[in-house]
């Protein structure tokens, strides 16, 4: 039996995307609270009908736009994980810059000028996951592990830094390519990293 999942259908993929690009163009326009599911269907060329064929309401609808968010983040990490031979942190660090800059009026409204909670705590979520992975790797390939900070507090630290240079970065209207501030934050993390092994 294979364990892929089966593919949806690209009429589904398509409409989600309209209600999702409709929802972002309404967040811009107007608060959160004042989105309807009437308002998105209308901007999505859409009937209230094939709204609910595709989420609960609004809060279901937010709930699985920030699933997918996390899940492209996901293949991103996974791709990259794939390619062994190039240096993890640098190509992750560049791919998921790039992904956010190709979708940034997505995270621009989402993480920079918005905030709402549902994305911010999944994208937090996952950046702790993965600087906790970074940490335990470097621990176990570590001959001398002594750490001078508690290794919550600097997973706390990188996790929060990371995510508020992307949200800086989107508010600025991203004034550095990915491709620098990948450079950038590696020579941080390398610099974080050396401050907390004594």
């Amino acid at each position: 039996m294979s364990t892929k999942s089966p593919r949806t259908d690209p009429r589904v993929l398509r409409t989600r995307q309209l209600i999702r690009d409709a929802f972002i163009d309404l967040l811009q326009e107007i608060e959160l609270e004042k989105i309807t599911v009437n308002r998105i269907a209308e901007r999505a060329t859409i009937n209230r009908v094939t709204f609910y064929l595709h989420y609960r309401d609004i809060p279901d609808m937010l709930e699985r736009i920030a699933d997918d968010m996390i899940k492209e983040i996901h293949a991103i990490l996974e791709d990259v994980r794939d390619q062994s031979h190039v240096d993890l942190d640098w190509s992750t660090l560049l791919r998921m810059l790039e992904h956010i800059a190709e979708n940034s009026k997505f995270y621009k409204v989402l993480l920079a000028s918005k905030r709402i909670s549902v994305f911010t705590d999944r994208l937090m979520n996952l950046m702790v996951d993965v600087i906790t992975i970074r940490f335990e790797k470097r621990d176990a390939s570590s001959s001398d592990s002594a750490v001078s900070v508690p290794k919550d507090i600097a997973i706390w630290y990188g996790s929060s830094a990371f995510i508020g240079t992307i949200v800086c970065w989107l508010r600025n209207d991203m004034p550095y390519t990915p491709l620098f501030l990948a450079k950038q934050l590696s020579l941080l993390f390398r610099l974080h990293q050396n401050t907390t092994s004594s």
